[in-house]
């Protein structure tokens, strides 16, 4: 069984539960969990193989939760560090008065409406220590997940450069998700430099177009190759549109499935599980076969549009016969 090792944020997203009103009148909040790196890693161990969730989480009932949430998600977290004095970082969303609550959880239907604590820097998630990575936990996995998120954080950063080093140590498969959400960042301005510093040391970038044209002036995954000539593969995503990408020689576009949708938040991290738990049992070798790279893409947006159609990112996630039977139908 192939494994894929998730490093960054775990965090307890809430909801205004009452439409149209400010933060300031929201007197309940609806309570998900979320992050990318460990939605990656929960959808990665739904589709069976093996997943270890790094991070930091609060000495506190939230960190609790998310602790159990890993577990029944057959989730590995001895990769997982719990801060006494850092709390679990919850970050809130108001929704519009249009919406209903089930729609606002959409990514394009709520609003952040900022921290639970003013300072994005207090909360555990920022304070993963490289001290406390274990060495053997890189030993015999296949793949590591990152996100950019924890590159906005000296803690977390320097963990990643020695996740990043035992990643190559042991000859790990690297995919980057850039995932850009700026209020996470003290200075959003340093941002596209760590983030171009990071996408010199893997060999796979997600990105989405919007994120393509401001970090590299483009949205042509062919271009944004030629920028970084060590990528194996950059697959970049549209709304509506689908994913477009290039390995090397090979480039093509995979159009979005028509789905009812109810939801799409953890659509695009559902996605990336797909393609890495395919290229997993592929192997990355099959990379330069036209017809198993497109087999590959397709499969990610089946289970990224398998994950719209019911409520919540992680509860929504497919197991590996619900997307090879909605592959069979279409």
């Amino acid at each position: 069984m192939k494994r894929a090792i998730c490093l960054g944020e775990i965090l307890i997203d809430c909801f205004a539960e009452r439409p149209g009103v400010p933060r300031s009148e929201v007197t309940r909040w609806l309570p998900l969990p979320g992050g990318a790196p460990a939605n990656v890693a929960c959808a990665i161990s739904k589709l069976g193989d093996r997943a270890d969730f790094v991070g930091a989480v609060g000495s506190d009932h939230w960190g609790d939760a998310l602790m159990q949430l890993l577990t029944d998600m057959g989730v590995g977290h001895r990769g997982v560090q719990r801060r006494l004095k850092a709390p679990t970082r919850q970050v809130l969303y108001t929704t519009s008065q249009t919406d209903s609550l089930s729609s606002a959880l959409g990514h394009s239907h709520h609003t952040f409406a900022g921290f639970s604590e003013s300072d994005p820097t207090v909360f555990a998630d920022a304070h993963l220590f490289a001290d406390g990575l274990e060495d053997d936990l890189f030993i015999g996995a296949d793949f590591l997940v990152l996100g950019t998120v924890a590159m906005a954080y000296s803690d977390t950063r320097q963990s990643v450069e020695k996740a990043l080093s035992l990643a190559k140590a042991n000859q790990l498969s690297i995919l980057v998700d850039v995932n850009w959400q700026p209020m996470f960042w003290p200075n959003p301005a340093e941002a596209p430099g760590r983030v171009y510093d990071l996408l010199k040391q893997v060999h796979y970038l997600k990105v989405s177009d919007d994120e393509a044209e401001w970090l590299f002036g483009t949205h042509s995954p062919q271009a944004i190759a030629q920028q970084f000539p060590h990528l194996k593969g950059v697959l970049v995503m549209a709304e509506a549109q689908g994913c477009t990408y290039c390995f090397r020689q090979i480039s093509g576009h995979v159009p979005e499935f028509k789905v009812d949708v109810e939801e799409i938040t953890g659509a695009g991290d559902a996605f990336t599980a797909g393609f890495i738990h395919r290229l997993m049992q592929k192997g990355p070798g099959c990379l330069k076969d036209a017809n198993i790279v497109r087999e590959i893409v397709t499969y990610a947006s089946a289970v990224g549009a398998l994950t719209t159609t019911r409520p919540g990112a992680i509860a929504a996630l497919p197991s590996p016969k619900e997307v090879e039977v909605f592959l069979y139908l279409n």
